[in-house]
């Protein structure tokens, strides 16, 4: 970046607050000049070449890290890679993958993506991209999304090896448009009982959950399960729209209150779902738009909160877009639940490394492992319009806490996943077992059975889920399966003793069962096996069938 580059984004700094017409800009002027001057003459008299590039850089983040936590700088280059979880979709082959060691293998090609139609298959194994090398070559993943990823209408050229063809087949697929959902997963969990996973706020949050929430109704849905766990928030505006869907015309979903920025009011509007109870799961990672939704249905008597005192971001950032493609997100205004909470939890100016520490606080309170090790002051206590009593403070408390469970998962269950063991047996295992798996339970034709689900076209529910509820009721880890994941441990010089490994292995055959469920189907067969195991999702369930919980709740 040279000088003139420089000095453009400082005038850009500059405009910024002549918009406000403060009269401190002799100040402010005076101020952005000495950064020019002592930026200038450390690139042209310092002993040593300078980096200006990384100066530059060093010195914006210098400046925001004096800030709020929340207060980031992002390069040019990673600022397209960022947004795109939020902005729907990015530009590439269109499959999913799993690193299997270092070979690419495909779980599944995206519906109706590029990969798909050139013939790519679920089980096949990329090595090698425009003729290049990336299996066996201890090729960095970063790496190998590069050259998978692409402009729409530019083409790559695929090596692949299929189980059962001989050498190496060569697919050109033209890179697409492809589709980053955020819903991970929903089901039914009983009759009259839907589920949903949400693991971010993206700008097709709202239009997904009306499409899977449709889909439930459709099966009988009454009462719904919002799954908010590990969500780390995304767009306040996708927050306010899914809060909209629960709540009566004219209810306040959140308000944000800035130096600069005033205070901004965000109501509901006409058009909300008609479900009956609602229970949302959230846990310590629970942040952000996640805590809008969470605060907007406790604080007007409409769901239940079941987990553990959420993160605590209640910070509004702004993108702020440089000259040069990178990107400040500014801390502008906080938010506040309609009641009138601060989320935000305390902080300390330029201490990150204290604000990051605050769930090993938590734990060392033991505020994770009861509820009575959390004490109030009344100044946090706040009174819903029903009239029952909620917490500020930081983070959203629930209704019904949950404890952390720390004898659930032992250490050779953490070690066993931590080296990826479990996952790369169980893809190993199914690369060897895919076609017969597949034949057995009918996946092919549940894949076009959901493709329909989808496009809220026709369908048949049991057409849908027969082979799936088959498998969910027969099929049982094989010990060849086992016998693979004994020898991986081998290799990583896992050491454990025998009554270790039961103690393990109920829960290791139950998640690697579900993986396997979620490579032939989908994530919400996974969740579906996996969160019976959840406490806080079991909490949850209960809380549903516990009228005394939901007198004073507006099932309106």
């Amino acid at each position: 970046m040279k000088i003139k580059s420089i000095i453009t984004l400082m005038l850009l700094a500059m405009s910024i607050p002549l918009m406000a017409q403060r009269k401190d800009n002799s100040t402010l002027d005076m101020q952005i000049r000495k950064l020019i001057f002592a930026h200038s003459a450390i690139y042209q008299l310092y002993v040593d070449t300078v980096d200006l590039n990384k100066t530059t850089e060093d010195a914006i983040r210098g400046v925001l890290k004096e800030l709020d936590p929340h207060s980031t700088y992002t390069s040019a280059k990673d600022v397209e890679t960022q947004n795109e979880s939020l902005n729907g979709s990015f530009e590439g082959i269109g499959v999913q993958f799993n690193m299997n060691e270092d070979t690419l293998v495909v779980i599944q090609p995206v519906s109706g993506g590029p990969s798909e139609k050139v013939g790519i298959m679920a089980g096949d194994k990329i090595v090698t991209v425009n003729d290049t090398a990336i299996a066996g070559v201890k090729m960095s993943r970063e790496n190998i999304m590069k050259r998978l990823r692409g402009p729409k209408n530019t083409k790559v050229k695929l090596g692949i090896i299929r189980q059962g063809v001989k050498g190496i087949q060569t697919f050109t697929v033209t890179r697409d448009k492809i589709p980053v959902y955020t819903i991970d997963a929903y089901y039914m969990i009983d009759a009259t009982t839907g589920y949903i996973h949400i693991s971010s706020f993206g700008s097709t949050t709202n239009e997904e959950f009306t499409k899977a929430a449709t889909f439930l109704l459709a099966s009988g849905m009454k009462d719904i399960v919002i799954d908010l766990q590990g969500n780390g928030g995304g767009y306040l505006q996708a927050a306010v729209d899914l809060a909209n869907q629960f709540l009566d015309n004219g209810e306040m979903i959140v308000y944000t209150e800035g130096r600069s920025t005033g205070r901004h009011e965000y109501h509901a509007e006409p058009g909300k779902m008609h479900i009956g109870k609602i229970v949302i799961l959230v846990d310590g990672y629970t942040a952000s738009a996640s805590e809008i939704v969470s605060g907007a249905i406790q604080d007007n008597d409409r769901g239940i909160i079941v987990g553990r005192r959420t993160f605590g971001k209640g910070l509004v950032q702004r993108p702020i877009d440089l000259p040069d493609g990178s990107q400040i997100r500014l801390t502008i205004a906080h938010y506040y639940s309609p009641v009138g909470r601060c989320v935000q939890k305390p902080y300390v100016k330029g201490d990150k490394k204290k604000y990051d520490m605050d769930m090993l606080d938590r734990l060392n309170s033991g505020e994770l492992m009861s509820a009575d090790s959390i004490h109030f002051p009344d100044s946090l206590k706040y009174t819903t319009r029903g009239g029952r009593i909620v917490y500020g403070g930081g983070g959203i408390m629930p209704d019904v806490y949950v404890p952390i469970d720390t004898t659930y998962y032992t250490r050779l269950h953490r070690e066993l996943n931590a080296k990826s063991c479990v996952n790369s047996t169980t893809l190993k295992w199914l690369n060897l077992n895919r076609k017969s798996l597949v034949k057995e339970y009918a996946i092919d034709n549940y894949r076009k059975a959901n493709a329909r689900r989808l496009d809220n076209k026709s369908f048949e529910m049991e057409d849908l889920r027969a082979g799936y509820n088959r498998f969910k009721q027969e099929f049982t880890v094989p010990q060849d399966m086992m016998d693979m994941l004994i020898a991986k441990a081998k290799e990583e010089k896992i050491e454990y003793t025998d009554s270790a490994f039961q103690a393990t292995l109920p829960l290791l055959r139950l998640q690697m069962k579900a993986l396997v469920a979620r490579d032939l189907w989908d994530m919400s067969e996974y969740y579906e096996l996996m969160n019976p195991t959840n406490e806080i999702y079991k909490k949850g369930l209960e809380a549903l069938k516990d009228d005394d919980l939901f007198k004073d709740i507006q099932n309106k």
